[in-house]
């Protein structure tokens, strides 16, 4: 039997190590489907319940593989499904492979039924390498190449199949013009910077008496790097959030989240500092990085097309972090005297977490939603792997999920989309299906895609050789976080047919399918929630009935903002009797001497 141009795309996959593919069956796929099929499954198609969950689940998995995820779907409608979740890889830098049906060639430019125009729609989110398949010739190239560029570039590439020429004869390029071979693999690579830049960037960080190092996604690799030069530099250490997972946060020095969702003493540092060095961010929020012209700055990065553009960075190195701090470390002046900056640095660490743990304390109705978090973190097992969705939840997981050496965690940290949590999960499950994974979810975003894929996780339960996938619902029937903005920013109270939303029964839900479903409507029994969905046989869903109007306050709020909130509760807001007491007692708790309890 000869070999079509879909078994030999298959074929290709395996060969360069791709073991599933995240995807949704569609006629614009069907040849390979069947391929699919004469392959027995190889690599495994993993059928979500809709194409953005799909690359969602492409996301989720290389985050937390380190390898290309690959997504599937069909012409039409199906690739436009696909899109924001290869956004949220292009925006986050994440390698992930999509790979769409189109019309036959015969009705292109006919207007045919599912007929798009899918390189206009995919030349933003896969601008580094799109492209269509119109003769089998053009494979293995095309397919290498986008493999390739997604790793290299760390973003998201296209290859787009018309459903003719996935039934044809696969025959390879030939050698002579206008063929074009290809071959497999690429070698790992570092890149580094100069010596004399190197001597530059020592002397800026050695000219510091207050030194703050800002890390990132970037930094993952330079764990024990990142932490001799902060010993070395007596520097505090804060993370973006794409980098929560990269130091312990159980270093005295290190300070936590930064930015809006961040801690107060990541902003102190900030404030204070006369040195920044920056080790692979690319954090946007200026307004909460040092004011332009009070610290030298030093940045680190992989890529030279993102370096340098969110500080005036006085000397900035473009290279690996973990090869770059170790030829940057030697040139560092070790004796650098007292040790008043790091003092003050651990110091503010350590009244952060007692202000966290007093706030997490504090009655709410029903539930405090600080206290569910804060109560999952000490029963995180050392190998947990986490994923937070947007909204006020990400608060709770930003300050009160405290990272440990093992753990891993992430987010959609640029494109801040709802609903990737519960996919992002089930893509962590099938990189890691010997770790335990935990989705921490609202209500919103649950709603709007995590019950779906529960169906998804139910289907899959069987592959994971560990069972414990713990689905986590901050039930508050609130759009909390943009009931909180409209208040801080636009001084506009709640508008209730936007932001109130049904209270829906996830846990029975979750029943339904024959999985676990925990229901917990009392402070008192949210720590036996937490155990028992650790404990569960399988995937469990776990929701928390809790207190929409616990304000997410940023570390820092403006007057602006604080005129702007009370404007709307003098505009009538409807929860804001609730909304005033626990706003006053959560931001009184950054005040409190010792470990006073209220």
């Amino acid at each position: 039997m000869s070999t079509k141009v879909s078994d030999h795309i298959l074929e290709r996959l395996r060969a360069w190590g791709v073991e599933q593919v995240f995807g949704y069956p569609g006629d614009g796929i069907n040849g390979l489907l069947a391929a699919w099929g004469r392959a027995e499954d190889q690599p495994r198609f993993i059928q979500s319940r809709h194409e953005e969950m799909s690359a969602f689940e492409a996301v989720g998995y290389a985050k937390f593989s380190g390898r290309i995820g690959v997504c599937a779907a069909t012409s039409g409608p199906g690739a436009i499904h696909l899109l924001n979740g290869l956004y949220d890889a292009k925006l986050d830098h994440v390698p992930v492979l999509a790979i769409v049906g189109q019309t036959n060639r015969t009705a292109m430019g006919g207007s045919y039924q599912q007929e798009v125009d899918l390189h206009t729609l995919y030349k933003d989110v896969a601008s580094e390498f799109v492209e269509t398949v119109t003769v089998p010739e053009q494979l293995p190239n095309v397919l290498d190449r986008a493999i390739r560029t997604a790793y290299a570039r760390r973003c998201p590439t296209a290859l787009i199949i018309p459903g003719d020429v996935q039934e044809l004869d696969y025959s390879p390029p030939t050698h002579e013009f206008k063929m074009v071979p290809s071959s497999l693999g690429m070698s790992d690579y570092t890149a580094t910077p100069t010596d004399e830049a190197l001597r530059r960037a020592a002397d800026v960080l050695n000219a510091g008496d207050k030194v703050a190092i800002l890390v990132g996604q970037g930094a993952a690799g330079a764990v024990v790097e990142v932490r001799e030069i902060a010993e070395l530099l007596g520097a505090g250490v804060a993370k973006a959030l794409l980098g929560k997972d990269v130091l312990s946060d159980d270093l005295p020095y290190v300070t936590g989240p930064i930015g809006l969702l961040g801690s107060r003493p990541s902003y102190e540092l900030m404030r204070d500092c006369d040195t920044l060095l920056t080790i692979g961010s690319s954090f946007p929020y200026t307004q909460f990085m040092p004011d332009f012209g009070k610290a030298r700055g030093v940045q680190i990065d992989i890529d030279a097309h993102m370096i340098g553009m969110r500080y005036p960075y006085e000397v900035n190195l473009v290279g690996d972090a973990q090869a770059t701090l170790r030829r940057l470390i030697p040139l560092l002046d070790g004796d650098r005297g007292g040790r008043e900056w790091y003092d003050t640095v651990c110091a503010n660490v350590r009244r952060w977490h007692e202000t966290m743990e007093r706030r997490a304390g504090l009655k709410a109705e029903p539930i405090n939603p600080e206290y569910v978090a804060r109560a999952l973190d000490p029963l995180l097992p050392d190998d947990a792997i986490l994923t937070s969705d947007s909204g006020s939840v990400a608060n709770w997981y930003a300050r009160h999920i405290r990272m440990r050496p093992g753990m891993r965690g992430s987010l959609s940290g640029t494109l801040a989309t709802m609903g990737p949590g519960v996919p992002y999960a089930i893509g962590a499950k099938f990189a890691h299906p010997d770790r335990p994974v935990f989705a921490l979810v609202g209500d919103g975003a649950m709603q709007m895609n995590g019950l779906a894929e529960m169906i998804t996780a139910a289907k899959y339960r069987d592959r994971w050789s560990d069972p414990r996938l713990v689905v986590a619902v901050w039930n508050n029937q609130d759009l909390n976080q943009v009931t909180w903005e409209m208040r801080a920013m636009e001084g506009a109270p709640s508008f209730l047919p936007s932001q109130s939303i049904p209270d829906v029964q996830y846990a029975a839900f979750a029943r339904s399918l024959g999985l676990t479903g925990i229901r917990v409507e009392k402070p008192e029994d949210v720590e036996a929630g937490w155990r028992a969905a650790l404990e569960a046989d399988g995937p469990a869903v776990v929701e928390f009935l809790t207190d929409p109007a616990v304000p997410p306050i940023p570390p820092h709020a403006s007057w602006e903002q604080m005129e702007a909130t009370a404007a709307s509760i003098l505009k009538g807001d409807a929860d804001r009797g609730s909304m005033i007491k626990q706003g006053l007692k959560a931001k009184v708790q950054e005040f409190l001497p010792g470990r006073q309890k209220q």
